[in-house]
Order: C-alpha cells, then sequence, then structure tokens
C-alpha cells in the first residue's frame, strides 16, 4: 500500500516496525516518529494538544489536511497545464517524476493521474509501466491511452472492437423494431440525433485530435466492411467524421480528403433531398479528385454506400423523374439526374472497388468511355420503368371515362423484359426500382402493387430480400392494410413474394411474422389460418423467430376472445410531393 515512499526518502510501516523493535523507549520513539513525519510546521506543534482534548484523532485530521492539499494539488496541475508558461510541462514533468513512484498507492494515485493527463507526451517509460498494470490502465484517463493506443493498434482495436459490435447490433434492432410505420421508420432520425448514440461518442471522445487514431478506426471500418459486406460500417464511417465535425476538431477534419463532401451530402441526408445547388458541388468534390488520389474514391464510395445515402440519393432520382415526366424530357437530358445516377452507381460499387484496390469511377454520362451497361440503365431501364407508369395512368383514366367510351382495357398484369432484366443484372436499376415499389405502395396503388411484387422474387443480389428494403416494405404495405382482406391480394404479397425465400432466409421470416403481428386482424381468416402453418418456426430457428411467432399466436388467440379495435388511419409525409402534369395526348395526368 505505501510502496514507493522509502524511494522518496519518506518512512513508511516497516520503518515504524523496526523503530519500535530496536527501542528501549517506545513512547519517546513514537513521538519522534511523529516529530519527524508529521505536518512539518512549527506552530502546529502547539495546537495538537487541543484537538486530543476534543476527542479528535490524530489520524482524522492529518487525512483531512491530506486531502484538502491532494485536491488543491490536482487544481494547480490544472491551472499550470492550461496557463501559458513555456516551461509549464517541463514542471509537470517534474512533478511527474517525484510522483510516479507512489502512483500505485491508493491516496496518491490521483495526483498522479492528473498529470500523466495533461502531459502532451508522457514519458516511454511511465507509459509501458501504466500499459503493463492491468489496474492501472483502467484507471488511467482516456487522454493517457490514446498515447498508448496510437503505438499498440492490437490493444486499440480490442477496445474498440466491442463498441463497433455494438453498433451493428443497434443498427440491426432498429431494422427488425417492433413498430411498423411509414412515417417512423429506419431513416427516420435525423443525422445529428444519429451522431448522439453512445456508440459515435464514445469513438470520438477514444480518438480525440489523434489523427493516427482516427486512421486506425477507418481501416478498422474498411476491414470490418469487405469482411462482412455489411453497409452499417458505411454509415459509422460517416457519422464519425461527422461528429468529428460538430466538435470542430480541426486537426483531423482538414485532412480527411471527404471531409467537405460528407458535410454537403450529410445536409442533403438531413433534407431527404439532393438540390440543384448542393448537387453541383458534390460533383465538384467528385470531378476535383486528382490523379494519383484516386484512393479517395474508395473513402468516398463508402460514404456513399451508406444507407441513408442511397435513400436520400434513390429519393432525389424518383422526385427528378416526376419533374422529367411533367416537362416531357428525356432521362439523359438531366445533367442533375446523371449526378444522381453517377453517385448511387459509386456507392452501390464501394465494396468491389475496396476489394479489387481499383480506384476508378465507372461514369455514368452518355460519352464514348461509358460502360455499356451503365449506360443502358439511362437508355433501356428507365424508359421501360416509365412505361410502367404509363400503363397505370392509361389504366386510370380509363377508369374514369363514361362507360359508353371506356374500351375492354384489362390492367396489365406482365411487366417489360427490359424492367424484370435489369432488375436481375444491375444493381444501380435494382435500387431504383426497389424505391419504385415503395413509391407505389405510398400511393396506395393495389394494381400497380401486385403487378410488380412478383418481380422482385429474383433481383441483383437479392437485393429485395436484404433487411432495409423489407423494413421499409412492411411498414409501407400497412397503407394498404384494408387490401389483406382478399385472398388475390394476400397471395400477391405472401405467396407471390415473401413466402418464396422465407425458408432460406430466416430475415425474411422475421420481417413477415413481424408485419402480420400489425396487420393479422385485416388478414383474411382462412388465408390467416394457411399463414400460421406455413410459418411455424423450424427447430433450428433463431430464438427470435420463436418469440415472434408466440407472440403472434397470444395475439390471435386474445383477438378470438375480443373483437379488434377500429383502426386509425395514418396520415402521410411521402417525401415524394406529386407533381401536377399538364393533360396532352402523349401525358399522363397523374403524378409518377
Amino acid at each position: 500500500m505505501f510502496a514507493g515512499l522509502p524511494e522518496l526518502g519518506i518512512s513508511n510501516g516497516e520503518d515504524l516496525k523496526e523503530t519500535l523493535t530496536n527501542c528501549t523507549e517506545p513512547l519517546k520513539a513514537i513521538d519522534q516518529f511523529q516529530m519527524e513525519n508529521g505536518i512539518l510546521l512549527p506552530t502546529l506543534q502547539s495546537a495538537l494538544p487541543f484537538l486530543d482534548l476534543h476527542g479528535t484523532p490524530r489520524l482524522e485530521f492529518h487525512q483531512s489536511v491530506f486531502d484538502e492539499l491532494r485536491e488543491k494539488l490536482m487544481e494547480r496541475v490544472a491551472i499550470i497545464a492550461e496557463g501559458k508558461d513555456e516551461d509549464r510541462y517541463g514542471k509537470l514533468e517534474e512533478l511527474l517524476e517525484k510522483s510516479f513512484p507512489l502512483v500505485k498507492m491508493p491516496s496518491i494515485q490521483p495526483v498522479v493521474m492528473q498529470v500523466l493527463k495533461h502531459l502532451p507526451k508522457v514519458p516511454e517509460k511511465k507509459l509501458k509501466t501504466v500499459m503493463a498494470d492491468k489496474e492501472l490502465y483502467k484507471v488511467c484517463s482516456v487522454e493517457v491511452k490514446r498515447q498508448i493506443w496510437q503505438d499498440n493498434q492490437a490493444l486499440f482495436g480490442d477496445e474498440v472492437s466491442p463498441l463497433l459490435k455494438q453498433y451493428i447490433v443497434e443498427k440491426e434492432a432498429a431494422l427488425f423494431s417492433s413498430d411498423l410505420s411509414i412515417l417512423h421508420n429506419f431513416f427516420s432520425p435525423s443525422p445529428k440525433t444519429r451522431r448522439q448514440g453512445e456508440v459515435v461518442l464514445k469513438l470520438t471522445q477514444m480518438i480525440g485530435k489523434n489523427v493516427k487514431l482516427y486512421d486506425m478506426v477507418l481501416q478498422f471500418l474498411r476491414t470490418l466492411f469487405l469482411r462482412t459486406r455489411n453497409v452499417h460500417y458505411c454509415t459509422l464511417r460517416a457519422e464519425l467524421l461527422m461528429s468529428l465535425h460538430d466538435l470542430d476538431i480541426s486537426e483531423i477534419c482538414s485532412v480527411d480528403p471527404c471531409h467537405k463532401f460528407t458535410w454537403c451530402l450529410d445536409a442533403c441526408i438531413r433534407e431527404k433531398f439532393v438540390d440543384g445547388k448542393r448537387a453541383r458541388e458534390l460533383q465538384g468534390f467528385l470531378d476535383g479528385v486528382k490523379k494519383g488520389q484516386e484512393q479517395v474514391l474508395g473513402d468516398l464510395s463508402m460514404i456513399l454506400c451508406d444507407p441513408f445515402a442511397c435513400n436520400t440519393l434513390v429519393l432525389s432520382i424518383m422526385r427528378n423523374l416526376q419533374e422529367l415526366l411533367s416537362q416531357e424530357s428525356l432521362p439523359r437530358d438531366s445533367p442533375d439526374l446523371m449526378l444522381l445516377l453517377r453517385m448511387l452507381s459509386l456507392g452501390q460499387g464501394a465494396w468491389d472497388m475496396i476489394d479489387s484496390q481499383v480506384f476508378k469511377e465507372l461514369m455514368l454520362c452518355l460519352c464514348l468511355a461509358v460502360h455499356p451497361q451503365d449506360l443502358e440503365v439511362v437508355t433501356r431501364f428507365l424508359p421501360a420503368m416509365m412505361s410502367v407508369v404509363v400503363d397505370d395512368h392509361t389504366f386510370t383514366v380509363e377508369q374514369k371515362l363514361p362507360s359508353e367510351e371506356k374500351s375492354s382495357l384489362s390492367y396489365p398484369t406482365t411487366l417489360p423484359d427490359a424492367f424484370n432484366r435489369y432488375l436481375q443484372e444491375n444493381r444501380v436499376a435494382c435500387e431504383m426500382g426497389l424505391y419504385y415499389v415503395l413509391h407505389i405502395a405510398k400511393l396506395r396503388n393495389k394494381n400497380a402493387l401486385q403487378r410488380l411484387l412478383p418481380a422482385l422474387v429474383e433481383t441483383y443480389n437479392d437485393m429485395a430480400f436484404g433487411d432495409i428494403f423489407l423494413h421499409l416494405l412492411t411498414g409501407h404495405l400497412t397503407l394498404l392494410s384494408d387490401e389483406f382482406g382478399s385472398e388475390e391480394f394476400c397471395s400477391v404479397v405472401f405467396d407471390g413474394f415473401l413466402l418464396t425465400s422465407f425458408s432460406s432466409k430466416e430475415n425474411v421470416h422475421r420481417h413477415t411474422l413481424r408485419m402480420l403481428l400489425h396487420l393479422q386482424h385485416k388478414v383474411l381468416p382462412s388465408y390467416m389460418e394457411t399463414l400460421m402453418k406455413t410459418l411455424e418456426p423450424p427447430k433450428q430457428c433463431s430464438e427470435q423467430v420463436k418469440e415472434l411467432y408466440t407472440q403472434l399466436m397470444e395475439k390471435l388467440e386474445a383477438q378470438k376472445k375480443s373483437p379488434p379495435p377500429p383502426d386509425e388511419t395514418p396520415s402521410l409525409d411521402l417525401g415524394l410531393h406529386p407533381v401536377t402534369v399538364p393533360t396532352t395526348a402523349s401525358t399522363p395526368t397523374t403524378s409518377l
């Protein structure tokens, strides 16, 4: 407990024991020991007997004085460190040399730790001592740990790894949330709100202003993204940079070449729309990547791969297509659309770019050097998608005509071959196709939804069965809750789409049960009975699936005993504002 005192020339318990063992008059020896090791203040000696008269133990008095002096010393250390004295760190190093031998003494340890905390460069020998002792490492401040971590990547990785795992768990929990709503979904929290999450704040504190630690975290994120393909690591990469931006950590923001791009994109994500001005700014950053610095594209692609960035880009593309429709313009003639597609393509190709280390952008523009498949997204896929829109509008207009003017036109059930093919072969086209389905669901367009859902069974890399899309789709389908009373609609949603892969993809099973927990009272009872048999969890499935199934069973049992409450129709803010289109012979009469 008192290790280190002899090293400083201060007597400890062992010295007192030796003195009492060898002396002939113990009381005089004790008085002498107290005189030599007590508070060296001559005027105090005459006052101490008064404390004895009041029954105050000497230990209590000395402990009180010690505690007060320790607090004063710690305050003084902070004042010296924050001052402008050129020799301030020299004074602290001198104090460290005197106090460090007592670092394991609990009463002195706070002083030593305070000195270590305020030294910008702790002597390496002292850092090694702290790192080697688990107890000292545990109690030292994050400022000291940063100095240890920057030269010990493995130790820093051990500290960061649980936080990264926690972050992924939190994101996945949000996607499988029991809430099912179009208004409050995975993308609802603002960027600023997301950056107040525990993991982002802890990582920000651990990094501080240390560029080396920041680079280490980015390398961890790249490695994990490559290993798992989990896009939430891309979200964390952007959130971490913007968290440092919020704190005005210029030491890091000024050296990260993605800072201004991420800052501009963050503003777009906040608005859920990329306007013309910001689009030009983002284009300037992409065009400004100089020869020899192409590796920056890898980080930019990661930032654009962030689901929140993808969501903003595709929503902006959908709105842009609306405007083109109203203006009777072709997609290829819109520079803004070309830029949005360029950024979406760069984000969707992030994993391939970082994995191959080939930092080259496949430009989505109409030039001779364009990749043929990318060009076809604009010249083949988008026209095919617009033809689906026109079919829908034509049928809608037809239904509004007087009976004598109606033709025998029935609603189309098939989709253009090009639409299906690009959903399966091109990830950029697939992303737009999936968001078009969500848009149709927002409009509560049952006919179009029944036409489109079966096409999602086969999509590029099974994107339609990814957690983010299923999370959004199940929320959007609540808007069509009354349609679940129709066997035809149920058959399309479940038999035609969800149940085609639930047995091989557990996440689909979970999302289907999540949706039924909210809509079971709307589903046709005979169909619901069949669904429950089909969705019964196999023995080897996860506890989450079993728990959801049990909850659904309990809800159905309770429903049999008492009728369900009347539904409240949710209000809507669809994010995509309809554009009025002039009625002409060649133009549809409603918005996209």
